[in-house]
Order: structure tokens, then C-alpha cells, then sequence
């Protein structure tokens, strides 16, 4: 045994209480991520707690949507919404709280006005994806309301100087013999239409889940089907070497189903399949200059999300929600006096809702934006962020989301960093709007807008540290968010009445959530590499003096990856959600601890051509089968393979 192996051995009980800001290899905290700051710095040296997930590490396990492809990442959960879909929880907040972007720019946000949407995570098809960054913590100094608990940024990959392509097909069978079979295919190709001029990508995919049956009612859907195809186009044109133009057109499809059943009397039930179809509809233009004094960034995009629901009932008619968002933004980044880097930018938003359960049918509301930011190289191993979002909105006025950041770089290997900041999220039109009325609760309850909300505020703070070693790496953090005004629907009469309870949106709530991460990342003996990350939450709603629900105090994922040979992979990978809290009718309920277990093997047969399998959920947990207060289901044990080629 060589001296840097037994190091290794020695080190191992000490790596396992260490903490890792990335779910990927030892290196990856040399990444170049730009969601922190709008301008491109390294992972290790940004003012932000960020995890960069690669497209190498996406293509190594099945991935149908942006939720397969964030699991894994430190401080994130998965929590149920309703109809066994899944929201993206960043270090305790809310899913609604979580900001995506694709390429730094708004998506339609389908949570803020329908009820157990999921949609967000479904407008990239994967094979499009270059990389994601997830900053843990507010950043609504830079992206505005909706950032309050974090932000997704989905980068997409780009036309080189040469032609490449990809493509991939993916299966996946369960082993219970209820459904939920799963097919998918993936191409991407970009490359020079005219030499150092014009280039173009083209992404698309076709995926397909079957409906999972519930073990107990057969005639009930556990899990719902799904069917999408999406397409994305995007030009680049370079007129010189310091502009870029690019134009991106994308356009996506899905159809989501599912029996279910609704109480017709005091002993019986009426059975039906309720059916989903959403169109989404996206359109950029954008230009960058990178001039002799500095850079600039203008872009003008747009996206649309049409959903139309229905059923299979003789009374029911088909509903329709049109979410539109129209955006124009601009910065400029100055480098000053040697050691400052100033960016100014604005944003304008308007944003449409056409939906059914308003009153008059139709809300709109126009946001404005600017925002400041310096950069300042204190000293060599010293950087300090300062800078502040203003926010126009057309019921509050301005509102202010101030950010500074302490990054110290003791070393190339040790760097410690530090701050606070403040985000909003604005309220919802529905939510806003005095006519808006809506069933809730499965028909126990009717749900009311109310035009006297407040903004829900969130101040935070964070210190964490990162080491790079030789063959191995760690990084400790952590935070406390303060919340101030979170929106909740409060019973203001005939409450416990089925079908006559009354609820009305308010302001109710103040909450800290406090928690610590840790991990690490570490060069095993014999092609070994392993990695764990754990995140430990402490969830008060002070208002009731309680738990808040649905965050669980434990967090824990871990991979152990073995490369005997330069062809050959296997991958197992574990998940761990401790156990939660639920309310009922201010009654609380126990949520028991779980684990899942994933095996994935990868062997290239050639160059270009590269053979992948395994085994989701080794241990076959189903969760609302084995406990009905899960209000989501997991697929259960399921073996897939898939074939990749690149060329």
C-alpha cells in the first residue's frame, strides 16, 4: 500500500463528517458557474452556496425531468404537492419559493396559479442539457420575487466549431406488474452552417411513463402516465469577435392521465380518468458584447403555458389556464479603478393569466426592475459582493432585496465565504384577486383571493468553507432564513364543514429555518470514489410555536463509484429522508423515515457508442402503499437500460 493510499484509509472516518458543495467529482470545484453573480466566476470562489450538476454525471442514470436530474444535490427535498407529483424544496422553503431558469431566464411559474403543478420541471428535454446550478439561499437581488428560497438554472449546450451530435434511448420496466413502464428518446446536433459565423443546435425528445395502478384499488391510478415530445432550435450568430446574437425557438407537448374517483353519497364513489394537456411555448432573442471597457447583455424573450384539463364524467367540460410572460432585460458589467467589477441592469415583466376561476376571466400585472452590483477584489486573497435588486410592482410599490458576500481565499485550497441577504415573492394574481374563488380539499373547502396580501420576505445568512485536497475534498456550511408573512389559506367560517368551510388567503406565518451541510468527496483504493452529503434542518413555525410540515430534519445522499477499467462504471447511489411532520386540522401526524438504494452499470462498447443499466429503488419502497400518509408514491423497484452514441 502506497503512502497516498493509506492517507486515504486514515482520512475516511474523518471525510464522512465533512461536507461537499457539489454532487459531482473532487474536481468540480473548478467550475466556471455565472447564477451568482450574472458574470462568470469559479465554483470555489463565488459569493454564493452553489451545486453544479454535469452532464456527465446526468447521463449516467435514468433521467425523464428536472427532479431525476436534481437528486442528489445537497439540501434539496422532494415534497409531495397533490396527485403524487413532486415539488423541489431548497434548504426547507417552500417548492413554490424555488425559482427556475433556464439559461438565466424566467419560466412560466404553473405553481403560483394551478393547483399541483409540477410543470416547471419539464420545459428542457434532457438530452439539451450542458450543466444545472442551484444556488441554496435568496437571490432576489439579482432574479426578483420567486427566488426566496433559491434558484435552478438549467444551461443548455451550445454549437461548436465543429459538427457533434448525441443521441439516446432509454427504457425502464417495473417489477410489480402495475405499469409505470417508461421509454425515452433524446438527439442533440449543433454545429458551423458558415464557418466562424453562423451555427446552429438542435435538441429534441419523445418520453413516455405508463400509469402506475394503486396495490390496494387497482381501479386507481398510484402514480399518473405521462407523454411529452419537445423540440429546441437555437441560431448563433457571431457578426465579430466581440458580439454574439443568439435566436431560440422551443415548443413542447405533454399529456398526463390518471383514474380517480370522487364521493357520489355517504357508501359509494364515482370512478373517471381525469386528463391534463400542456403546450409550452418559448421564444428568445438575445445579444452579448464583449467590448475593450466591459460587457453587455440585451435580450427580449417570452413563454407561453396552455393547460387544459378534463374528465372522463358525462357533466364535466374541459377548463383551460394560459399562463404568458413577455420579458426585456439589459446589463452592462464595467471594470473600475482596477478592482471593481459594476454591473447595472434592468428587467421589464408583463404577466398574463387567462384562467376560468377568476372573475372576470383574465389578470395581468407589470413588473420593473433595476438592479446594482460591484464586485470588489479587496485584496488579493479578499473579495466583497455588494449589491441590491428594486422592484416595481403595481400593488407595493418598490420593494428592496439588498445582498452582500465575504469570499476569503486562504488558498488554492481552502476558501471561506459569508453573507446575507434579503428576497420577496410577490402574491400570486390569483391569489390578489377578490373574484378568484376555487374548490379545494376534494370539495371540502372553497378557497377566496384577497386583495390585502403583503409580500412574503425572507432575510438570510450563511458562512461556509470549502477544501480542496489531494485526492479529495470538503466544505462545511451554515444558514438561518428568517421568514416574514408566508401566505397561507386560513378557515374564516363554517370551518370543519365539508363542503360549506370557507378559507380565505392570509399573511399568517413567521418561521425560521436554521439548519448546517456537510459532505465530502474522496479517491478510494482500488478505482473507488466516494462521495456524501448531509443537511440537518431545524423548521419552526413561530406563529404556532410548531414544526413546520413536510421538512424533514435529516437530509443524506451518497454515491460510491467504482472504475476498474477506462470502459467500465457502476454506480450505487443512496438517498435518505428522515422522518417528518403533518398537520391535520392543527392535529399533527408522523411521517417515518425512508431510504432509497440505485444501482447504475456503463460500459462503452466503442468510442462512440456507450451501453447503460441498472436498478431504481433496489429495496422496492412504494411509500403511500406501505403508509397512506405519504401523499407521494415511489415507482418501486424498476430495472432500465439504455444505449448512448455520439458522433
Amino acid at each position: 500500500m502506497t503512502y497516498s493510499q493509506a492517507r486515504h484509509l486514515l482520512l475516511l472516518p474523518l471525510a464522512a463528517m465533512l461536507p461537499i458543495s457539489a454532487a459531482a467529482d473532487v474536481l468540480t470545484l473548478q467550475s466556471r458557474v455565472v447564477t451568482a453573480t450574472s458574470t462568470e466566476r469559479s465554483l470555489q470562489d463565488a459569493p454564493a452556496t452553489i451545486t453544479v450538476i454535469s452532464r456527465e454525471e446526468l447521463a449516467s442514470r435514468p433521467v425523464q425531468d428536472l427532479e431525476d436530474a436534481l437528486r442528489g444535490a445537497p439540501g434539496l427535498q422532494f415534497t409531495g404537492i397533490g396527485l403524487g407529483r413532486r415539488g423541489v424544496s431548497i434548504r426547507g422553503m417552500g417548492a413554490e419559493q424555488t425559482l427556475i431558469l433556464v439559461n438565466g431566464q424566467r419560466i412560466n411559474t404553473a405553481a403560483s396559479a394551478i393547483a399541483h403543478a409540477d410543470f416547471d420541471l419539464g420545459w428542457v428535454p434532457v438530452e439539451a442539457i450542458e450543466r444545472i446550478e442551484v444556488v441554496r439561499g435568496p437571490m432576489s437581488a439579482l432574479y426578483g420575487s420567486e427566488a426566496l428560497g433559491g434558484v435552478v438554472n438549467v444551461i443548455t449546450r451550445t454549437a461548436t466549431d465543429h459538427w457533434r451530435g448525441s443521441l439516446a434511448v432509454n427504457g425502464g420496466v417495473p417489477d410489480h406488474g402495475q405499469g409505470g413502464q417508461t421509454h425515452q428518446l433524446g438527439v442533440y446536433a449543433g454545429g458551423p452552417l458558415i464557418e466562424n459565423v453562423l451555427g446552429l443546435s438542435f435538441t429534441g425528445e419523445s418520453r413516455k411513463r405508463q400509469a402506475t395502478t394503486d396495490r390496494d384499488d387497482p381501479a386507481l391510478s398510484e402514480l399518473e402516465g405521462r407523454e411529452s415530445q419537445s423540440g429546441r432550435v437555437t441560431l448563433h450568430w457571431t457578426p465579430d469577435a466581440a458580439q454574439q446574437v443568439d435566436l431560440m425557438l422551443a415548443s413542447g407537448r405533454e399529456d398526463r392521465w390518471r383514474n380517480t374517483s370522487s364521493p357520489a353519497g355517504p357508501n359509494s364513489r364515482v370512478e373517471y380518468e381525469s386528463q391534463d394537456d400542456i403546450e409550452r411555448d418559448q421564444w428568445s432573442l438575445s445579444h452579448t458584447g464583449n467590448w475593450s471597457w466591459g460587457k453587455t447583455t440585451v435580450r427580449a424573450y417570452g413563454n407561453t403555458l396552455n393547460r387544459g384539463s378534463s374528465d372522463s364524467r358525462p357533466t364535466s367540460s374541459k377548463s383551460w389556464q394560459k399562463m404568458s410572460d413577455d420579458i426585456a432585460d439589459a446589463t452592462v458589467s464595467l471594470p473600475l479603478a482596477g478592482n471593481h467589477l459594476l454591473s447595472l441592469g434592468g428587467e421589464w415583466r408583463r404577466e398574463r393569466l387567462e384562467d376560468d376561476s377568476l372573475a372576470s376571466g383574465k389578470g395581468k400585472a407589470t413588473h420593473r426592475a433595476v438592479f446594482l452590483q460591484d464586485e470588489i477584489q479587496l485584496h488579493e486573497d479578499w473579495s466583497l459582493l455588494l449589491g441590491s435588486r428594486f422592484d416595481q410592482h403595481e400593488e407595493y410599490g418598490w420593494q428592496k432585496s439588498p445582498r452582500a458576500y465575504l469570499v476569503y481565499s486562504h488558498s488554492d485550497s481552502l476558501t471561506i465565504k459569508g453573507g446575507g441577504g434579503r428576497g420577496f415573492k410577490a402574491p400570486t394574481l390569483k391569489q390578489l384577486s377578490p373574484g378568484y374563488s376555487a374548490i379545494g380539499g376534494g370539495g371540502q373547502f372553497t378557497i377566496r383571493g384577497n386583495p390585502d396580501l403583503s409580500p412574503e420576505l425572507n432575510t438570510t445568512y450563511e458562512l461556509a468553507a470549502d477544501y480542496v485536497g489531494d485526492g479529495w475534498s470538503a466544505s462545511a456550511g451554515i444558514f438561518q432564513n428568517n421568514l416574514k408573512g408566508l401566505i397561507q389559506t386560513v378557515c374564516v367560517a363554517d370551518c370543519g364543514i365539508r363542503g360549506r368551510e370557507l378559507r380565505n388567503y392570509e399573511n399568517v406565518d413567521r418561521a425560521r429555518i436554521r439548519g448546517i451541510e456537510l459532505g465530502t468527496e474522496l479517491d478510494l483504493p482500488l478505482n473507488l470514489h466516494w462521495g456524501i452529503n448531509y443537511t440537518y434542518l431545524d423548521a419552526i413555525d413561530r406563529s404556532a410555536d410548531q414544526r413546520l410540515a413536510g421538512r424533514s430534519r435529516h437530509l443524506a445522499n451518497t454515491h460510491l463509484k467504482w472504475s476498474p477499467t477506462p470502459g467500465f462504471d457502476a454506480q450505487l447511489r443512496g438517498e435518505y429522508v428522515g422522518s417528518q411532520l403533518g398537520y391535520s386540522r392543527n392535529v399533527a401526524y408522523g411521517l417515518p423515515a425512508y431510504s432509497l438504494w440505485h444501482l447504475e452499470l456503463s460500459q462503452q462498447l466503442t468510442p462512440d457508442l456507450t451501453l447503460r443499466g441498472g436498478i431504481e429503488n433496489l429495496s422496492d419502497e412504494r411509500l403511500a402503499d406501505d403508509n397512506v400518509l405519504f401523499n407521494y408514491p415511489e415507482p418501486g423497484r424498476t430495472y432500465h437500460v439504455g444505449l448512448s452514441m455520439s458522433f
